[in-house]
């Protein structure tokens, strides 16, 4: 009777235990959020892979397209997305109360206009020109400031809408067709295997600017604001681990990097300004100017 007595005290014990525990920890609602395979957004897929996400109750969902990204947070299948401030604008109209919350990187040669002609030989044919890009995405606006700033015909683009994964398996088969691809890094090493050069980045030619961060509904910045805190600091962490240790960071989120080598990887990252920690104040003033809100940053 005795033992019988001690084990039931100790199994009141523990019980009681995991109940307090529970009281002064309550445990976090599940954060969902959604990314594309962008170099600026590897600090979550190491994040994930290093199990940092699990530990706050946090999925990250990976699509294969900034227009994906967008229709599945427009369905209630992500609380939260990476994207640029054109897909910010874009789903303000319908979701007004849509915040950037953390800033990753701003795109340095990361956005990339490919083709199989010239600038020139583009500019001076009345040919049709087959244009490949995610028409829901910055790839439009960036389309769209090539056509206007080198004065081309709009009515000679044939706009194709793919996603980036399709888009890069396209191969210069017919080199007399004029073929326009706007793309974003890594997808841009398979299609310069393939026979397409890039003739304007975000670096070279294209004076946009294009910045990558999270995005949440002020509700939800709120909701989850304790999760949303930790992922900034994930975010850091990674982007600290990435400079100590580039090959590891590499080896870590090479599973979601398509075929992409690790020279192209360090490579890309020249492509990218981390804008995590520090912005200058050029950058901000051109922040402002494009009316991209900042009071709620993390």
């Amino acid at each position: 009777m005795r033992k019988v007595h001690v084990k039931y005290t100790y199994s009141l014990f523990f019980s009681l235990l995991i109940f307090l525990g529970a009281c002064s920890s309550p445990s976090q609602d599940p954060l969902r959020i959604s990314a594309t395979t962008w170099i600026g957004y590897t600090p979550l897929f190491y994040a994930k892979e290093k199990g940092w996400l699990e530990r706050i109750n946090t999925k990250l969902i990976n699509v294969v397209s900034l227009s994906e990204n967008m229709y599945l947070y427009k369905a209630g299948n992500s609380d939260a997305y990476c994207g640029t401030q054109y897909e910010h604008s874009v789903l303000k109209n319908t979701v007004p109360s849509l915040i950037p919350i953390m800033l990753f990187d701003r795109s340095n040669g990361g956005d990339i206009i490919m083709s199989n002609h010239t600038i020139e030989e583009l500019k001076n044919s009345t040919s049709k020109i087959d244009a490949y890009l995610e028409m829901d995405s910055i790839n439009y606006t960036i389309l769209e400031d090539f056509i206007h700033s080198y004065h081309i015909d709009e009515k000679r683009i044939n706009y194709i809408d793919r996603d980036q994964i399709d888009i890069s398996t396209l191969k210069n088969t017919q080199p007399e067709k004029q073929v326009l691809i706007i793309t974003y890094i890594p997808y841009d090493s398979a299609l310069k295997k393939n026979g397409f050069k890039e003739i304007l980045s975000t670096k070279n030619g294209l004076d946009l600017l294009v910045i990558d961060a999270l995005y949440a509904t002020e509700e939800s910045f709120h909701k989850h604001k304790r999760q949303y805190t930790q992922v900034k600091t994930f975010i850091d962490d990674a982007i600290m681990a990435l400079s100590r240790d580039p090959k590891e960071f590499y080896t870590t989120i090479k599973p979601y990097m398509e075929d992409l080598s690790y020279e192209d990887f360090l490579s890309s990252l020249d492509d990218i300004i981390w804008i995590n920690s520090t912005i200058d104040e050029t950058l901000m003033e051109r922040m402002r100017t494009a009316s991209f809100p900042t009071k709620d940053l993390l």
